[in-house]
């Protein structure tokens, strides 16, 4: 059985300090997210041009998360995590000024929504760097829990219900509380100690550094540290194939619960906060799951229930059975996302996680887009087709490597050089 000694340590203040700092940036990001398609509706009611912002919201991460992660491998990623707050809060001051002056139009919400995602490719890959430079590895799965149980209730508890209700009195509270937050998450990431910046690790590994490297020619760095290493490699590949097949069950989500299933479109938000519940009681459950049952197998799991639920959903349609099996889902997935979040934390040298993080989510990311298509197209045959067609997908990942899984190591059994390198400096 694995020690549970890691449940029974704080975190220490400089968890703390990033925690909140998180808090309040995805607090950010759950008012931009409600408020945006609710300013765009009043704007046009032209179902192409409302489409283009989901586009170019996922866009940037197929251009820019490689930049991105050579940047906050070569920067302090405190400061990194500093800018991409504060550009993000001139973004909602400039959504405020053009809203209260009348001069929004979808064009300008366009181009907000593009530059927000470009430096959110800064703040997602600086974020998850800073964790394991503040947490020893084998803290890191309730690290990561605690941030995601932390996202899950600011922006679906907080964020979205009370932006929407906001929206009826006056677009401008939401829109001037979303400037408010970033700025405090600017704040608190400048307050953030010496230790998050991540230099010590570039110092560390001096005589290896690529610190003199061109930024052009560090772009294949994250790709060869993948596919360096056969663990990492496979695992990215079926990361993204269950990506794929879990965009393209979705792709039609709405449409399978309004039209096929009956529920009133009133009902649809608080239908999605099922999903939230089950995500928020996987975070805090996981670490003690973990310590359990060990990293590999508890993966092994969280992804064969993902696959049997979202089948399940298309084979049985009707309330109840997609109640459950949404909670189930949301809950699986979250247990993988920490889990394989913490194991890549563990396995990549502290220098060049922000590279091989932006590879991985650039692949990853990208692919969502493609399964969304393929499984609009088969809605069209039948909307419960995408659920069963992308969970045999992932049936048949989560069973053919089923032992991939349960092989994996937990973060305090892999040595990424990092410890050793430390000491001698």
């Amino acid at each position: 059985m694995v020690s549970n000694t890691p449940r029974q340590q704080p975190l220490g203040r400089p968890f703390a300090n990033l925690f909140s700092a998180n808090l309040s940036s995805s607090l950010g990001d759950g008012i931009a997210r409600t408020a945006i398609p609710l300013l765009a509706v009043q704007i046009t009611l032209d179902p192409l041009l409302i489409s283009g912002i989901a586009a170019l919201a996922m866009l940037p991460w197929l251009f820019f998360a490689i930049p991105a992660g050579i940047l906050i491998d070569k920067v302090d990623r405190r400061m990194a995590l500093a800018v991409a707050s504060t550009v993000r809060t001139m973004l909602a001051v400039l959504l405020f000024v053009l809203t209260a002056t009348g001069g929004l139009t979808i064009w300008w919400l366009y181009v907000v929504v593009f530059v927000y995602g470009m430096f959110e490719t800064v703040y997602d890959g600086a974020i998850r760097a800073v964790v394991p430079s503040i947490l020893p590895k084998a803290a890191l799965p309730r690290g990561n829990s605690l941030i995601e149980a932390g996202e899950q209730v600011v922006q679906n508890f907080v964020a979205g219900p009370f932006t929407s209700l906001l929206f009826v009195f006056s677009a401008l509270i939401p829109l001037g509380a979303n400037a408010a937050v970033y700025a405090l998450a600017a704040v608190l990431a400048f307050m953030l100690p010496q230790v998050a910046s991540g230099r010590q690790f570039a110092r560390a590994h001096a005589k290896t550094s690529d610190e003199t490297v061109p930024w052009h020619r560090q772009f294949r760095d994250g790709y060869r540290f993948i596919m360096a290493r056969p663990q990492l490699r496979t695992l990215w590949f079926i990361s993204t194939a269950d990506g794929l097949a879990f965009s393209m069950a979705t792709a039609s989500l709405v449409l399978f619960i309004v039209d096929r299933l009956g529920l009133p479109e009133a009902l649809f938000g608080v239908f999605m906060l099922t999903g939230a519940v089950g995500s928020i009681a996987a975070s805090l459950l996981t670490p003690r799951i973990t310590a359990r049952w060990g990293m590999g197998l508890t993966v092994a799991c969280a992804n064969l229930i993902t696959a049997v639920s979202v089948a399940a959903i298309g084979v049985f349609p009707n309330l109840i059975v997609l109640t459950v099996g949404w909670i189930v889902v949301s809950a699986a997935l979250t247990v993988w996302n920490v889990l394989i979040m913490s194991f890549r934390q563990s396995v990549i040298p502290g220098r060049l996680l922000g590279r091989v993080h932006g590879t991985w989510r650039t692949l990853l990311w990208g692919s969502m887009p493609v399964g969304s298509v393929l499984g609009g197209l088969l809605g069209r045959i039948d909307l419960a087709l995408p659920f069963i067609v992308g969970g045999v997908i992932s049936l048949f990942t989560a069973l053919i490597w089923f032992r991939f899984f349960v092989s994996l190591p937990n973060p305090e059994d892999i040595d990424n050089g990092d410890e050793a390198a430390l000491a001698a400096a």
